[in-house]
């Protein structure tokens, strides 16, 4: 197996829990992820599954330190990053990358395309940098001048995919980012998602909801159920022969595209 990129070792994150604040006293705390373990090994696609409420998001933004854990480590590259201040994360957030999933509300509207991808980088490499990531999502050079209300759905998707590819990251988490896309420009932007894993060497985390997303783009799957990992597997191995009930519901719940298939 190759090297770890990313280990997580007993991850633990508590929250306020705000629906039961009382009158006096401190906020009782709620606890979202229950000590997780696992690694994601350089250049491999991880998805992350589970239902709503799973704790997957909360795990994907505390991996990318967007969310301060309450216990554990998470090591990157062999560097402790768990509660490193935000002017020491500086210099890695161009090493970490996240694609978020609405590209509308994570689009600056007063921005044009050009201005978006551009504003991370050196001033002396804007321009070739902007050109490049845009060739590699697939989408022309007059794209700089558009603004982000100008495009569709799974273009702008395609705008959040060459921000983070601009910086030429190792590791970029992609948080749900084909749920709000039709069946065509999901299809579009997982067979993007594969080719710049394949051509840039990237490590790819993938939070979903939908297995047969998942599937089709991972190489290992962890399966979240109430803040614990229940199951981690090979993707195949995992589809073939499931070993965790919740596992299981997940995979019952996949549509089939045959209308003479009753559940």
């Amino acid at each position: 197996m190759a090297e770890a990129l990313f280990r997580v070792e007993a991850l633990r994150v508590e929250l306020p829990d705000m629906t039961r604040k009382p009158l006096f006293g401190p906020v009782p705390r709620l606890e979202i992820l229950k000590g997780l373990d696992f690694e994601i090994p350089r250049g491999a696609v991880l998805g992350i599954v589970g239902g709503s409420g799973s704790g997957k998001t909360t795990l994907g933004r505390t991996l990318v330190r967007l969310m301060e854990p309450t216990a554990g480590r998470i090591l990157f590259d062999g560097a402790d990053i768990t509660h490193l201040p935000d002017a020491a994360m500086r210099p890695l957030r161009q090493r970490i990358q996240m694609i978020f999933q609405d590209p509308m509300s994570s689009l600056n509207p007063r921005l044009t395309i050009g201005r978006i991808i551009a504003a991370p980088l050196n001033a002396t490499s804007r321009d070739p940098r902007v050109a490049e990531a845009l060739g590699h999502v697939g989408l022309p050079a007059e794209f700089v001048h558009r603004y982000p209300h100008e495009l569709s759905g799974g273009q702008r998707q395609r705008i959040g995919i060459a921000r983070a590819i601009a910086m030429r990251p190792d590791f970029i988490l992609a948080d749900e980012i084909v749920s709000g896309l039709d069946v065509s420009s999901q299809a579009q932007v997982l067979n993007l998602l594969e080719g710049l894993v394949r051509d840039l060497g990237l490590t790819l985390a993938f939070i979903s909801h939908d297995l047969s997303v998942i599937r089709r783009l991972c190489d290992r799957v962890i399966v979240m159920q109430t803040g614990r990992i229940v199951e981690e597997a090979p993707t195949e191995a995992l589809f073939e022969d499931p070993q965790h009930d919740y596992t299981r519901e997940l995979l019952d719940a996949i549509p089939t595209p045959d209308p003479t298939v009753r559940w």
